[in-house]
């Protein structure tokens, strides 16, 4: 298996073989608990108007995501896993929208199969690509707005590739390095709300969930599910 990383929207585009698109503050931590909680499954869309028009047909229940961190007019949460712990969402079907994650899932459009990563997940995911075995595995981190490189999506797929290739990472240094970082200084701003303190640690409680998320195409839709 031959393991590459790349960064941003251009990293997306180019991606090739089974990707992963990493998105850890905050878009794939949000999915991970939204499923978690017992989403049936999540329609991933880059545009806002998109997600609002879905809902308004009925694709979907409710509406998850964020322009520059915030959320948009009309949605019914933030792009915040700590927003999803409150939700009740067992049976519905979430549609989320997102200025990074979700424009990385739709901009991968080379790739053979696709998933979404964060630390949450991580160990999951690394597991659920072993049991595939591709020859060729791209790891994108999606980095702020999918424009800036930010070092919890780069160091979370450096940590994916270090699972994958069979080492074993010390999560705490991760933590520990991700919280040093200058976008983890946002979470508990009160300049910035939008941006809950509880989100940071949720986000680091690395390993967390027993499932991957793999995204399908669906009907014309990108769609995420629990990938045991």
């Amino acid at each position: 298996m031959e393991v590459r990383i790349e960064s941003l929207l251009e990293g997306a585009r180019r991606a090739s073989g089974t990707v992963v698109i990493v998105d850890v503050f905050r878009a794939f931590t949000t999915a991970a608990v939204a499923l978690a909680r017992g989403a049936e499954r999540i329609i991933m869309v880059p545009e806002i108007e998109e997600a609002l028009r879905l809902r308004d047909q009925g694709a979907g229940a409710i509406c998850v995501g964020e322009v520059n961190g915030i959320k948009p007019e009309g949605f019914d949460f933030g792009n915040s896993p700590h927003e999803m712990m409150q939700a009740s969402l067992r049976g519905k079907v979430v549609i989320q929208s997102t200025r990074a994650g979700t424009t990385g899932v739709a901009a991968a459009t080379q790739a053979q199969a696709v998933y979404a990563g964060s630390f949450v997940v991580a160990q999951a995911t690394a597991e659920a690509l072993r049991r595939d075995d591709p020859p060729q595995v791209t790891i994108v981190a999606m980095g702020w707005n999918a424009r800036v490189r930010t070092d919890e999506d780069e160091l979370c797929a450096l940590y994916l590739r270090n699972l994958l290739q069979g080492r074993r990472p010390d999560p705490e240094a991760v933590r520990d390095l991700v919280r040093a970082s200058g976008e983890a200084a946002k979470f508990g701003d009160p300049k910035q709300p939008h941006f809950h303190r509880e989100d940071l640690e949720i986000a680091l409680e690395i390993n967390k969930y027993d499932f991957a998320i793999r995204v399908v195409k669906e009907d014309g839709f990108l769609v995420a599910r629990w990938h045991g």
